[in-house]
């Protein structure tokens, strides 16, 4: 195969892959397809745009996770870019002004250091031979040596390492060959300490996924987990990409497990990432999220509107005296209309709900839980 055959195969099959924000509007954000699974954004050579050249150095792979379509075990097209090659036309993408940034990832090419090698040199040529200072994203491969990892470190603006799972009792029902602690956990401690404050690489993000449902894992545990992602690791985002049934292995619990059609495991996704910005973005611990006695997050309802049914209490919020804080618990009230209501209250009173930018169904829902005085 020449060089734009196998890209054309490579960045489709870096779809399953979500540890990179490669998303800013409409046109470039990831779309569901008729049949439930969804469609990525990925920069094709036959056409199509996106922010991130995303695109698999190499989609053979040694590995066995159960979940992954392009595991070791299954007939699928291999192929392999050379370093040379994924530099040169990701520096044509680049003069197009079709792209800003590269994500590289890849299956395991025969071991994981071996693969970093390679992942790497594309790095170091764009970085050193043709002088590119913009973004790259590395994926750091599990079970990845120390060195490799710093050289990662050293050549990136970000990279990432997929959890896969909160824990190794759930790890295990999806890889008889990689071993949570060696392979996913210490890598993740080293990432963190060489990103920490203060420390030489401490520009680079530290990013990280969950397969959420190929293992049996409940919200609990991922949010848990979480936790420990961003107050101890300090991660960057955590990101989920829902399991979709047919693509792994007959014998994993996502194949049999309580989300059974697309619309439910998507919705799961969506409540995690949800809480993903309850927790990062709005002030709330992991203990605060309402489950239900299955440790699972509501289907049917935003998780902050019912932990604000739940609190009564601290409702209805003055809009024209309550902290940041507070007003992040308000049902329909983001960030954004946060800092509104705050220049609002420094130029004068709020004494009409339009006033804050809000519409729809979304003003309404705000209404229930504030006083305009």
């Amino acid at each position: 195969m020449d060089t734009i055959e196998k890209l054309k195969i490579l960045s489709a099959d870096s779809q399953y892959d979500l540890a990179c924000a490669c998303g800013t509007g409409d046109a470039d954000r990831r779309k569901r397809g008729l049949d439930g699974t969804w469609l990525y954004p990925v920069t094709l050579p036959q056409g199509g745009y996106s922010i991130l050249l995303k695109t698999l150095l190499s989609n053979a792979c040694a590995h066995d996770c159960k979940y992954c379509p392009l595991r070791a075990e299954t007939n699928v097209r291999r192929c392999t870019l050379q370093p040379e090659e994924v530099a040169r036309i990701f520096l044509e993408y680049v003069r197009a002004r079709k792209v800003f940034g590269l994500f590289l990832s890849s299956g395991v090419i025969g071991t994981p250091d071996c693969t970093m090698d390679r992942l790497n040199a594309v790095a170091r040529l764009l970085r050193y031979k043709y002088k590119f200072r913009g973004y790259i994203h590395l994926k750091i491969i599990p079970g990845a040596s120390d060195a490799a990892i710093e050289d990662s470190i050293s050549l990136a603006s970000a990279v990432s390492l997929n959890i896969e799972t909160p824990g190794q009792q759930h790890f295990r029902a999806l890889s008889d060959k990689k071993n949570y602690e060696n392979d996913i956990i210490r890598p993740m401690n080293l990432m963190s300490k060489l990103t920490g404050r203060g420390m030489k690489h401490a520009r680079v993000k530290c990013t990280t996924q969950y397969i959420v449902g190929a293992s049996d894992e409940t919200d609990s545990e991922i949010m848990r987990s979480m936790s420990v992602l961003y107050n101890k690791l300090l991660f960057k985002r955590v990101y989920f990409s829902a399991y979709q049934k047919g693509l792994g292995s007959p014998d994993i619990p996502g194949e049999q497990q309580f989300l059974t059609t697309p619309g439910q495991r998507f919705m799961r996704e969506h409540r995690l990432y949800q809480v993903d910005f309850l927790m990062r973005r709005y002030g709330f611990s992991a203990e605060e999220v309402p489950l239900g006695a299955d440790g699972n997050l509501n289907l049917e309802k935003d998780p902050k509107e019912i932990w604000a049914e739940m609190h009564p209490e601290v409702f209805p919020v003055r809009l024209n005296s309550a902290d940041r804080e507070l007003l992040l618990r308000v049902p329909g009230i983001g960030p954004d209309t946060v800092k509104r209501i705050l220049t609002l209250r420094s130029e004068g009173r709020i004494s009409k709900p339009e006033e804050l930018g809000v519409k729809g169904k979304r003003l309404e829902k705000v209404k229930n839980y504030v006083v305009f005085e």
